[in-house]
């Protein structure tokens, strides 16, 4: 049979102590997170390139330059999608949401532009996206971070 152990009888006075941050726990090494770094951008610049060379040729038939489009393309979208996730958490929030904004309109933009729309149709669509983007993003890093950058809960 249990028995409970007697209350002490000497008071004590704990200072209230700060809420312990929670962190979702990390599930993948570190080798991981840094092979991640650089196949996401790698493979979504790969789908980005083969989308706009397949905006670009309109169905036909695919050729050397339409490859040539698609590689340059994924190459380009890949360095600045990198550029953007490696260097966006450095600035403000206010800044960091605006620059997904301008990365992200133009992404679309080019891509609506690649499949013969006007350029004024692009254009506003591009805007549309980018918009949709900033509010998402300006929500993300007013509720999860403070106003120096830092993560909170």
């Amino acid at each position: 049979m249990a028995h409970a152990a007697p209350a002490s009888r000497k008071v004590t006075r704990e200072l209230p102590q700060r809420p312990a941050q929670r962190r979702t726990p990390d599930v993948f090494s570190a080798r991981t997170h840094a092979v991640a770094r650089v196949a996401v951008p790698v493979v979504l610049g790969l789908i980005y390139g083969y989308w706009a060379a397949a905006n670009r040729r309109y169905g036909g038939p695919v050729t050397g330059w339409n490859l040539l489009f698609g590689f340059v393309t994924a190459l380009v979208f890949a360095v600045l999608f990198a550029a953007v996730w490696q260097f966006g958490p450095r600035l403000p929030r206010e800044l960091h949401a605006a620059l997904w904004f301008a990365f992200t309109g133009c992404a679309a933009g080019f891509l609506i532009s690649q499949s013969g729309l006007s350029v004024l149709w692009s254009m506003w669509l591009g805007l549309a996206v980018g918009a949709g983007v900033l509010a998402i993003m300006f929500y993300r890093y007013y509720t999860h971070e403070d106003a120096a950058g830092r993560r909170i809960g």
